[in-house]
């Protein structure tokens, strides 16, 4: 029996090295076939049965811009929990500070002389109402004075007036316009005027002694009975609508179109005039939130793959690109992952963070806030730079990082990665977004970053941001490869390495503003 037992043994010696192949091989096919089936079934619900439009119009639509403080911002959080949960996906709403809360109202703007003409025009974030109070006044130019003491005799006059203080453009044309239809000689000597325009009109305003922040305020302190702008971003008919600083009366941007009318005739000596009636609520300090929504891991649940997307807007618009998209984007990938990996190897989490737009609040106190889940995240994938399908991917200095990218991108079907320019190990992003509050940490944090569609000019932080420029083809690209990146990261038997490329220069981790518009 001994004899039998050890020829036996003997026998299994010989076979274990080709059987255990044989067992490694038929692993590997079987995950392969695992792999095909999972990215299959999110690349047909994604194409065929994507919600993407859906969650756009109740975001966009139904609730609008989501500034911080706001209520919409607030109603925004709620609406993502619920919509997760009707998913079966866990979703909560975490408090990470508060901020100054307002809400925006109506807006009337009309030119009343020397002829009349409604104006578009929008309050700036954060601006004083009037109440039930409509001012009708005279507009007048902030003057060319020889110095600060100049300025300081002449403030007086901007009692009961209007007064503008931004540069009146000289086209309100974009240059790739002229560049199509001008001769280039014309279209030189309009980038010279205008530079040299720019040039004058910033030496006039640092001649009163103040800067683009203060001069509202001691204009307003005046007596000035508002402030009219124009942040003009280059593009037919669009302005960029970041802030107000005045505290007592309305800070309004009158697009290009029309402060150029009015512009022209004060300058001229027609003294028009306008009536405005504004109106917002103070609403005193208002909790922040990020919205978490998580797909329990179920081998490696202390180990994280996060979809990442602010949520936060300016109000100029309604933040469609910046950032409706890549907050849909993510929330579809989620959803792509509950119906289709439902038990990942990792826990996936998504954050849609409050405060972007301020510094990157949101991002920085949940990586402040969550040390065990920075110190164990296999990769973040952030989306935040337009309506526009994935073109670029960098390693954000991490030495290795093109080893585990490169395993995730090959599963991911030619469509979708052909058209992605890579760059490894890349450097370390130090802002922008919010990939880079992770990065900062020492965590894969990466950008899916966009293809443009003329996002700077015409949509990022600008009044024409709005559900019409959002290209559902790409948002509906951008879902699939995040769910798919996010599968094959949580899939993936090795962690990710953290190793930082040698001579990379990395960026400081700048700590969340928790308290912010409001006076300590």
């Amino acid at each position: 029996m001994k004899k039998t037992y050890q020829n036996i043994n003997f026998d299994l010696r010989q076979l274990t090295k080709p059987f255990v192949l044989g067992l490694l091989l038929c692993s590997s096919t079987t995950f392969a076939q695992t792999n095909k089936a999972v990215i299959d079934n999110i690349m047909s619900e994604g194409t065929n049965n994507s919600q993407v439009e859906k969650l756009a119009h109740e975001l966009l639509d139904g609730i609008g811009p989501r500034l911080v403080g706001t209520p919409q911002m607030k109603q925004a959080n709620d609406w993502a929990v619920a919509k997760y949960k009707s998913w079966g996906i866990a979703a909560r709403n975490e408090k990470w500070g508060e901020w100054r809360g307002w809400e925006r109202g109506i807006s009337h703007i009309d030119m009343v002389s020397p002829w009349v003409r409604s104006l578009e025009g929008t309050q700036l974030a954060w601006s004083p109402g009037m109440g039930k109070k409509t001012s009708v006044a005279e507009v007048i130019i902030l003057p060319d004075l020889a110095d600060s003491i100049a300025f300081q005799k002449w403030l007086p006059s901007a009692k009961g007036k209007f007064v503008m203080i931004s540069m009146a453009q000289p086209t309100g044309r974009p240059d790739y316009n002229w560049q199509e239809f001008a001769l280039k000689e014309s279209f030189e000597k309009m980038k010279a005027q205008r530079t040299a325009q720019t040039a004058a009109w910033r030496n006039r305003i640092a001649k009163t002694g103040f800067t683009a922040r203060t001069l509202p305020v001691a204009l307003e302190n005046a007596g000035a009975v508002g402030i009219i702008t124009n942040n003009w971003s280059a593009g037919f008919g669009v302005s960029k609508i970041f802030s107000a600083y005045t505290k007592k009366v309305p800070t309004v941007d009158i697009a290009l179109e029309d402060y150029g009318l009015l512009y022209r005739l004060a300058e001229s000596g027609k003294k028009p005039s306008i009536s405005m009636h504004t109106e917002s609520k103070e609403l005193g300090a208002v909790p922040t939130f990020n919205t978490i929504a998580e797909i329990k891991g179920t081998e490696k649940p202390d180990e994280y793959v996060m979809l990442s997307a602010h949520f936060d807007s300016w109000d100029g618009g309604t933040g469609a690109t910046d950032n409706g998209t890549g907050t849909i984007t993510m929330m579809e990938a989620m959803r792509l992952l509950k119906k289709y990996y439902p038990n990942p190897k990792r826990t996936i989490l998504v954050g849609h963070w409050g405060s972007e737009e301020q510094g990157l609040n949101g991002s920085r106190a949940f990586v402040e806030d969550h040390p065990e889940i920075v110190k164990n995240l296999q990769a973040l994938f952030n989306q935040d730079n337009g309506t526009g399908r994935v073109v670029n991917l960098a390693g954000q200095g991490f030495a290795n990082s093109k080893d585990y990218l490169g395993r995730w991108l090959a599963a991911v079907p030619d469509t979708l990665k052909n058209r992605i320019k890579l760059d490894f190990p890349g450097k370390p992003g130090a802002g922008g977004s919010d990939f880079a509050s992770f990065v900062a940490a020492g965590a894969p944090g990466f950008s899916l970053s966009s293809l443009s569609w003329s996002y700077g000019s015409y949509t990022w932080h600008t009044n024409r941001d709005t559900y019409d420029k959002v290209v559902f083809d790409d948002v509906k690209s951008n879902a699939m490869l995040a769910a798919i990146m996010a599968y094959m990261a949580s899939e993936d038997p090795e962690k990710s390495s953290t190793v930082k490329a040698e001579g990379v220069k990395w960026p400081v981790q700048n700590k969340a503003t928790r308290r912010g518009g409001l006076h300590n």
